[in-house]
């Protein structure tokens, strides 16, 4: 309950006559923010609040006294004071919200300010949720939705809920033709490459922050952070063609070498294997989804560095025996079998296995293309050596003989068979 004094003196302004009313409410609420307690501020705004929305005053007359009192209570300090009031203020707008849209939505976006000063972003979110963005009353621009819905999309990403995020993050994007702001369009940018990093589809992701890397609207240290994340994603993304590309890039761009990350990408990008340390050093930086199980148990770290290693061991040799490339990835030789099949199925590496002499044949760069049955086994390197092997003996022959008939032409005349 609103303590005695603000109670008494809400009735007389209720009391007073109309033309009195404004000035009279103006003046108790500034002696309300400036004379309650900690503990009353909450019940006394709350009070205050309740009688402007009542039956004292009309519409036309309550409207810019509660925009005023919207103004105020955004400057209030208190987190738990701004929610306790946020809160029961929409519970008494909600009857009348057609009449107070504007101020029904100043009131949610201070609140929503307030549950992320408590980082309770779900609770942000939520309440954003509840604005109304398509109205007869007032006009909604798309930078408004735009601004409105990122918003919810970053609060969902600090909770690490991707799959809420994504669907407005759907919404920015059918809007986003419209918008003009360039620091909601950045945003839109962001979220989009948090998303992707956040469902693991780490190629795309490190595409999209090297993309945000280049924005110069942005600080230096946030491009260089941008570009960062762009290694991190690189370096946890399947090893094969599409990887090696966007190693490239990344690798040739001049600011590569003032990230941290440089070392690590450099030896991927130029197929080094990479030891236990390096690994362990690299993992203490990464975000919890990025080390995430997947369905074998291992991490997705885990994961890519045995393919890149693997991927690296195609290059040093022709041929390899299962058990052998077991040791050399630190794996046992079923498990290393089973990746190396997966990536020559899946087109990221080039070769074929010989399961009855437990032997790996590596054949150069992968496609990019998932193999499709039988049909697409491509021939092996001793058949192509043999083949150039023979073209080879071919071309010597022809040459002895072009020389003997250029030397002794009556000899060759003589012997040439017809």
């Amino acid at each position: 309950m609103a303590t005695l004094d603000v109670t008494s003196a809400l009735k007389q302004v209720e009391a007073s006559s109309t033309a009195d009313k404004p000035a009279r409410y103006n003046d108790l609420l500034q002696k309300i923010l400036t004379a309650s307690t900690p503990d009353t501020l909450a019940t006394n705004l709350i009070a205050y609040a309740r009688s402007l929305i009542g039956d004292s005053l009309g519409i036309v007359a309550s409207r810019p006294l509660l925009a005023t009192y919207v103004d105020q209570f955004r400057n209030v300090k208190d987190a738990d004071v701004k929610i306790e009031v946020g809160q029961r203020v929409l519970e008494l707008l909600a009857p009348k919200v057609v009449s107070y849209e504007e101020q029904d939505t100043q009131i949610k976006e201070t609140l929503a300010d307030a549950f992320e000063a408590q980082e309770d972003f779900r609770s942000s979110a939520k309440t954003l949720q509840t604005i109304t963005l398509d109205s007869s009353q007032r006009a909604v621009s798309d930078d408004d939705k735009a601004k409105v819905w990122i918003r919810i999309v970053r609060c969902y990403l600090e909770e690490d809920d991707p799959t809420s995020a994504f669907g407005y993050l759907n919404r920015v994007k059918n809007v986003l033709y419209g918008v003009r702001s360039k620091e909601t369009k950045l945003q839109f940018q962001l979220s989009q490459a948090r998303i992707l990093d956040s469902q693991r589809n780490f190629l795309d992701a490190s595409q999209a922050y090297h993309g945000l890397s280049f924005e110069t609207i942005i600080d230096e240290d946030e491009r260089l952070r941008a570009l960062s994340a762009a290694m991190v994603c690189a370096v946890l993304a399947p090893a094969g063609p599409q990887r090696g590309r966007g190693l490239a890039r990344l690798y040739k761009d001049e600011r590569a070498s003032q990230v941290e990350e440089f070392g690590i990408l450099e030896k991927i990008f130029l197929d080094r294997l990479l030891s236990p340390s390096e690994v362990k050093a690299f993992a203490e930086k990464l975000l919890p989804h990025q080390l995430a199980k997947t369905s074998d148990g291992s991490t997705v770290l885990d994961k890519a560095v045995l393919e890149h290693n693997l991927l690296g061991t195609s290059r040093l040799y022709n041929n390899i025996g299962i058990d052998q490339l077991g040791e050399l990835l630190g794996v046992d030789a079923d498990k290393a079998e089973g990746y190396a099949a997966q990536m020559i199925e899946q087109g990221r590496l080039a070769g074929y296995i010989d399961q009855i002499d437990r032997l790996i044949f590596f054949e150069g760069e992968g496609s990019g293309e998932r193999k499709t049955g039988q049909a697409d086994k491509v021939v092996g390197k001793e058949l192509r050596k043999w083949d150039a092997n023979v073209q080879g003996h071919a071309e010597e022959v022809e040459k002895v003989a072009t020389m003997i008939q250029n030397q002794y032409p009556d000899f060759y005349a003589a012997h040439m068979v017809h």
